[in-house]
């Protein structure tokens, strides 16, 4: 049976909680710490469709969502250290999550993978999990997209920089599609994404926050992409998998994240190839 319940931990800097998913019906193998896509401008920690979270608890999985704050009040830097903070609780704590210490995996959709492979490859986890899943994640290795404006953001109806009165004031845990996303849209359009979301020398944005100094993760990664993404170019993607050996699921299409459809047969798809990636490296 579906089980979920709501952790809250202790922060200094905003109320900050946990999602746990697990069915009570299976004994669990391990923990997957997850965290939300948006473009770091938006999004929420609940946000896995049913599908995700049957399919992956039945196969013997805990399903840990975090909450992280969001741009352009938290800059990178605030994020990243939020995240490894979430992971290292899991460490110290997995009494919380699932009654006693079991091996995790990292895994994120679009900027939450991003957050995951950084927070991996910065070395500062107490422990290094058994996989990262990354699901149309990117570790701004390839040139331009980033920081010029997209055209796929630019066909859609012009947002204006009032849009960025929205965000609230502190910080954020989450921001909703009707409030939020037109701030990532008004990112994209100008190409100001990385301007909200990273203060500082451009040499160090390279350096700190993007995976181009990272040679080698401490784990396998399974990286899930479609051909014709709209948002994060394809070839971020060939980069990601090629520079990391990673396991690698290619949809056709022309949608970011096209796993939200759960009647796509592409998501069922991932979802299989996902927990065979996960079985094999638990028992690696």
């Amino acid at each position: 049976m579906q089980q979920k319940k709501i952790i809250e931990i202790n922060s200094t800097l905003y109320l900050k909680h946990a999602t746990v998913c697990s069915d009570s019906s299976v004994t669990p193998k391990a923990c997957i710490l997850y965290f939300h896509g948006g473009g770091l401008l938006y999004g929420e920690r609940d946000d896995l469709p049913a599908l995700h979270q049957k399919t992956l608890t039945e196969a013997g999985y805990i399903i840990v969502s975090f909450d992280y704050p969001l741009a352009p009040a938290a800059k990178l830097n605030t994020i990243l250290d939020d995240v490894t903070s979430s992971i290292s609780h899991y460490v110290k704590y997995p009494e919380l999550y699932c009654g006693h210490a079991l091996p995790f995996f990292l895994w994120g959709r679009s900027a939450g993978a991003y957050l995951c492979l950084l927070a991996a490859a910065q070395g500062d986890l107490p422990a290094a999990p058994e996989g990262i899943l990354s699901y149309y994640g990117y570790g701004f290795l390839c040139d331009s997209w980033f920081q010029t404006p997209s055209s796929y953001y630019c066909s859609l109806p012009a947002v204006d920089a009032s849009c960025l009165d929205n965000a609230g004031a502190g910080l954020q845990p989450s921001g909703g599609l009707d409030t939020h996303y037109s701030i990532y849209v008004y990112a994209r359009q100008t190409g100001r994404w990385r301007a909200l979301l990273y203060e500082g020398r451009e040499k160090y944005f390279y350096l700190d926050y993007t995976l181009r100094a990272c040679a080698a993760l401490p784990c396998p990664l399974f990286c899930a992409h479609s051909t014709n993404d709209p948002d994060v170019p394809y070839e971020e993607f060939l980069e990601l998998s090629s520079r990391y050996q990673a396991r690698q699921f290619i949809a056709a299409g022309n949608t970011h994240d096209f796993d939200r459809e759960e009647t796509n047969p592409f998501t069922a798809q991932l979802l299989q190839e996902t927990v065979k990636f996960l079985n094999k490296n638990l028992g690696d």
